[in-house]
């Protein structure tokens, strides 16, 4: 597994927020629901994100766009729109000035707009409400705004798919639009990853090394294993001196520092599960005890496994 892979296979989309909009100009939705992270599909018209703070990008049928939370963004059909229609937490709908929204019209099965549907913008929407520490990991190298345009992208039917599935009631239908969800916001990732605007995090960028990325997946693969510096070395066939300087400059810290952190990362996304013993989660993650876990986890973090806990659950 690596770190991409980690953004999603802990917590991953469980009953995510899904919903396509349609919305004929002049319109204008300010979104500050603080969603930790939403993506954006749109399959007809035009439409400009405004970021909370920088500039706003015009999308294009087949632009995906992704929006880091909580700061909120708005979308309109041009920049100069007045906002009409803000997005609250739950979500609920207002005006600017805070009263209900009651013209909103229900179009059908997870559809919302307003106006003349022959003339309007469509947008799939998808939020996630990710809280697990590997999430963050990846969370905190992403721009609060990135856009990756249709021809950027390889030939994918994920769009197409999503598209058809969205306004369907059927058995397992929210499993279904979830998985979707996740593979459109993985491909649309790895796909941003490798353009040069990017900035790229060094953990990403050392995954394509022939030694180092080697290296990153067996630590995510097995983090439970009792790694050295020593053995790793010699699964990659280098010296371990060698090992050690190129990971730390590829990835910015020794391999053993960064085997802490992905240990601990791991930890704390298995807390959420409530019914995993923290001794369980301890030798999920390479520790021999829930006291040697705990040690750790309090060392690097300012607080215990149980107290991390707790304050999720409040």
């Amino acid at each position: 597994m690596d770190a991409l892979s980690g953004l999603l296979v802990g917590p991953r989309a469980r009953s995510a927020f899904i919903l396509r909009s349609v919305l004929s100009p002049p319109w204008s939705v300010r979104v500050q629901d603080q969603a930790p992270l939403s993506i954006v599909a749109l399959t007809r018209g035009t439409a400009w994100v405004i970021p909370n703070d920088g500039d706003a990008v015009r999308l294009l049928p087949g632009d995906v766009a992704i929006m880091r939370g909580p700061a909120p963004y708005t979308f309109a059909d041009e920049p100069s729109t007045p906002v009409q229609v803000v997005i609250h937490p739950g979500p609920r709908r207002t005006t600017p000035t805070g009263e209900h929204l009651s013209e909103v019209i229900d179009l059908g099965p997870r559809t919302w707009g307003t106006g003349d549907p022959d003339r309007a913008a469509v947008m799939l929407i998808g939020k996630y409400q990710m809280s697990g520490e590997i999430s963050h990991r990846l969370l905190r190298t992403l721009q609060p705004l990135l856009v990756v345009p249709h021809d950027a992208q390889p030939s994918s039917p994920l769009i197409g798919m999503l598209t058809e599935e969205i306004t369907k009631e059927e058995a397992g239908q929210q499993v279904v639009l979830d998985r979707l969800l996740d593979l459109l916001l993985v491909t649309t990732l790895r796909t941003w990853f490798a353009r040069p605007e990017a900035e790229a995090p060094a953990w990403y960028r050392a995954l394509a090394d022939p030694v180092i990325g080697p290296t990153l997946r067996l630590l995510h693969k097995d983090p439970a294993h009792p790694w050295t510096v020593a053995a790793l070395a010699a699964r990659a066939g280098v010296s371990r001196a060698g090992l050690a300087r190129r990971f730390t400059d590829l990835v910015g810290e020794p391999p053993m520092a960064y085997l802490t952190g992905w240990r601990l990362d791991t930890a704390a996304d298995l807390l959420h599960e409530p019914d995993t013993t923290i001794a369980a989660v301890a030798s999920q993650v390479g520790y021999a005890s829930a006291s040697a876990l705990s040690t750790a986890f309090k060392r690097e973090r300012g607080s215990s496994p149980q107290q991390y806990r707790r304050s999720r659950e409040a």
